[in-house]
């Protein structure tokens, strides 16, 4: 089985933990990377008129991603990386999960955060993926999870 782990990272926190799994898996890394990059004021969270805040707060809003993967369909299993935000995943990553045809294919969720669950974030990305796409529940994880304990989850899900 091949696998990609994607990932979108304003910190460099999740792209930490997604090389880990790429490490583990044997599978190819690719950055989610928005068209416009995301400044610290951007995503400045106590600020209401902050393009982060005015994003999450929209539950239409899918910022662009700037490029493209090349063959998705060489993928079985899909890791989805990124932070919580306001309990949830950054609106990019729905914009990802609506950018292709995951029918077939195996979409594990993996996140950061400063101290938040995954909260209702499975539920709300799985309605943004093909109908057919096998869901697997997400888990959040430190950036700097050890590569034994990312396998032990990863071995959990028999895959």
């Amino acid at each position: 089985m091949k696998a990609l782990v994607a990932y979108f990272s304003a910190s460099g926190q999740t792209a930490r933990l997604a090389k880990t799994i790429a490490e583990v898996t044997g599978g190819d890394f690719y950055e989610i990377e928005p068209a416009e990059k995301y400044t610290s004021a951007d995503l400045n969270w106590n600020n209401k008129q902050s393009r982060s805040t005015k994003e999450m707060n929209d539950s239409s809003a899918r910022p662009e991603i700037s490029g493209k993967v090349s063959n998705m369909n060489q993928y079985d299993i899909v890791f989805i990386g990124f932070p919580i935000w306001w309990y949830v995943a950054p609106r990019i990553i729905q914009t990802f999960l609506e950018s292709y045809d995951f029918a077939g294919k195996t979409i594990i969720p993996f996140a950061t955060s400063g101290g938040s669950g995954m909260g209702n974030t499975n539920s709300v990305l799985e309605k943004s993926c093909s109908k057919n796409a096998i869901w697997k529940d997400g888990k959040r994880m430190s950036s700097r999870e050890s590569a034994s304990s990312v396998k032990k989850w990863i071995d959990s899900l028999n895959l």
